[in-house]
C-alpha cells in the first residue's frame, strides 16, 4: 500500500444471519480522488460503507484507512473522516448555527463562530445561519450536512447517496459542492451512488459492485471512453447496409433489432466512415446512436 492510498478494502464480506450482504468487495481510494462507489440499489454499498466507518464489523476481509487498521487505531482513523450516511439529522427547532455548534462539541472539535459562518458560506447557506432547520428544504439540509462533516477538518469525506430525493437544481448544487470539496478544501471524497451519469460528471476513479461483489474498478475516463463502442443504426435497407459494412470494414457480427435497426461493435473513429460509406452507396441513414460499453454493461447489471 503506497502513501497516496488512503482506503484499501480487500475481499470484504458481511453477513446478517443467512443473508450475505457483502460477499467479495475490493477497491482502493487514492488521496485527492473523487471516488465513485457505484452499484444498483441493494448491491451492498451502504453495508460496505458502514463497515468502513466501523459502525458494523465485517466478517472477513481487510479494511485499512490511512494505512492503519481499526483494530489498533480506531479513534485516530475516525478523526480523519467526515460522513453522511443516508440523510443528515438535525434539531429542527434550532438554527443552522446552533446545530453546527452542538455537533462540534459532540465531536470534540474546537470551532469558532467565524469558522461556522465560513462553513455555511462554503455550502451556499449564507444568511441562513440563524434560521431554524425546520424551514429548510431537503437540498439545504444536505448542504448543511456537508458543512457538519467539515467541523473537525477531516481528510476524507464519505457521502452515501447524497442526491437522493433532490430536484435537478439540488442535484447540481450538491455536485458542484463535491467538486469544490476537492478543488478548494483539498478533500478526498468517496461518493456512493446508483447513477452512472452522476459519477461520470464528478468522479475521477470508480468501482462498480453488484450483489455484494466488485465487478470492475478503474479510471472513469478510461472506463467510459474505451475506443470500442456499440453503435445502433437505423437504415432503410438493412441487408444491403450489413453486407456493405462487412465488406468494407471486415465486420461480421451484427445484432439485428428489427427490419430497420441493427447494432455493431466498432471503434469510435470508424463511426463517421461507416456513415459516409452508407450514404455514398445510397443507403438512407435515419439515425446513429452510439452507446458506451460500460453504460450498456451497467444497465445489464441493474436489470439482472
Amino acid at each position: 500500500m503506497n502513501g497516496d492510498t488512503i482506503i484499501r478494502v480487500e475481499h470484504l464480506t458481511k453477513r446478517f444471519g443467512s443473508f450475505e450482504a457483502v460477499r467479495d468487495v475490493s477497491f482502493h481510494v487514492n488521496r485527492g480522488d473523487v471516488f465513485g462507489f457505484l452499484g444498483p440499489n441493494g448491491a451492498g454499498k451502504s453495508t460496505t460503507i458502514r463497515c468502513m466507518l466501523s459502525l458494523i464489523k465485517n466478517d472477513s476481509g481487510v479494511i485499512e484507512m490511512f494505512g492503519k487498521s481499526y483494530k489498533t487505531h480506531r479513534s485516530e482513523i475516525l478523526t480523519k473522516i467526515g460522513s453522511i450516511i443516508e440523510k443528515p439529522d438535525f434539531y429542527k427547532y434550532l438554527s443552522a448555527e446552533k446545530n453546527l455548534e452542538i455537533f462540534a462539541r459532540i465531536s470534540g472539535a474546537s470551532v469558532s463562530k467565524k469558522e461556522i459562518q465560513e462553513m455555511l458560506d462554503f455550502v451556499g447557506l449564507s444568511g441562513r445561519g440563524k434560521d431554524k432547520i425546520g424551514g429548510f428544504s431537503h437540498g439545504m439540509k444536505q448542504r448543511l450536512g456537508i458543512a457538519q462533516t467539515l467541523l473537525h477538518k477531516p481528510d476524507l469525506i464519505i457521502l452515501d447517496e447524497p442526491t437522493t430525493g433532490l430536484d435537478p437544481q439540488g442535484i447540481v448544487e450538491i455536485r458542484n459542492l463535491i467538486l469544490r470539496l476537492k478543488t478548494e478544501q483539498h478533500k478526498t471524497v468517496l461518493l456512493s451512488s446508483h447513477q452512472l451519469s452522476e459519477i461520470e460528471l464528478i468522479a475521477n476513479r470508480m468501482v462498480i459492485i453488484n450483489k455484494g461483489k466488485t465487478v470492475i474498478e478503474g479510471d472513469v475516463k478510461e472506463l467510459l471512453n474505451a475506443q470500442e463502442i456499440v453503435v445502433k443504426l437505423e437504415v432503410n435497407r438493412i441487408n444491403d447496409a450489413c453486407e456493405l459494412i462487412s465488406k468494407t470494414f471486415g465486420i461480421s457480427e451484427f445484432n439485428r433489432l428489427n427490419d430497420f435497426e441493427f447494432e455493431l461493435n466498432i471503434e469510435k473513429q470508424q463511426v463517421p466512415l461507416v456513415n459516409h460509406t452508407l450514404v455514398q452507396n445510397n443507403i438512407e441513414v435515419h439515425s446513429i446512436e452510439p452507446k458506451r460499453k460500460l453504460e450498456d454493461f451497467f444497465m445489464k447489471i441493474i436489470q439482472s
